[in-house]
């Protein structure tokens, strides 16, 4: 599990297809990696293949049509985060590592000293989503800011995490990963039949 508190931007220095998927290695901070540990990588979670530096991870291949994953080269800027331990603080929310969907940006304004982006959501994520409530781009934990528009969502960037994580470089057009709010999708799941009549399995 992980927090959405990026604490290190790592960079691409090597990606390769493989049969299996793609395997990819980055150049962080990090120096006391272990094999078999997870890694998020753009809120992506990844084991650990060999510690490094550079440490190396591979992506399969039913995570790349989900994930940008496969669009990354070498040069190309990381949010990493280490899994949470036990005795950690949970600064942002519940993270899962698991990519929902690729969303684009679709407006980017600066208001006073924070930098309003807003963004796409595809079909589901949408009502998964609420004012004032969390969600993960990027592997970022962000309050939602506001609901501009139908299936759009709103984040708001102050200075410190334009410093501290790729997502000050957003633009139009820029694909991200989304991962909605685990507390949503439970609540989603426990409604279900009461929206529908169904029996809940």
């Amino acid at each position: 599990m992980f927090t959405g508190i990026v604490d290190a931007v790592g960079t691409i220095v090597s990606a390769r297809t493989t049969d299996a998927g793609r395997e990819l290695a980055i150049e962080s901070p990090y120096r006391d990696l272990t094999a078999g540990e997870s890694v998020a990588v753009n809120g992506a979670c990844l084991t650990v293949r060999e510690p490094g530096p550079p440490f190396t991870v591979a992506a399969v291949t039913s995570t790349l049509p989900r994930t940008t994953i496969g669009e990354w080269t070498p040069g190309t800027k990381v949010n990493l985060e280490r899994a949470l331990r036990a005795d950690g603080r949970l600064g942002g929310h519940m993270v899962q590592g698991h990519v929902d969907a690729v969303a684009e940006v679709v407006g980017r304004e600066q208001s006073g000293d924070a930098l309003l982006i807003n963004i796409a959501l595809p079909a589901g994520l949408a009502e998964l989503v609420v004012a004032l409530g969390s969600i993960t781009v990027d592997g970022v934990s962000l309050t939602v800011n506001d609901l501009p528009a139908a299936g759009t969502v709103q984040i708001s960037l102050v200075e410190f995490t334009r410093r501290h994580t790729t997502l000050g470089e957003l633009r139009p057009g820029s694909r991200v990963h989304v991962e909605a709010d685990v507390i949503a999708k439970y609540v989603q799941r426990m409604v279900a039949p009461y929206r529908s009549g169904a029996e809940i399995r």
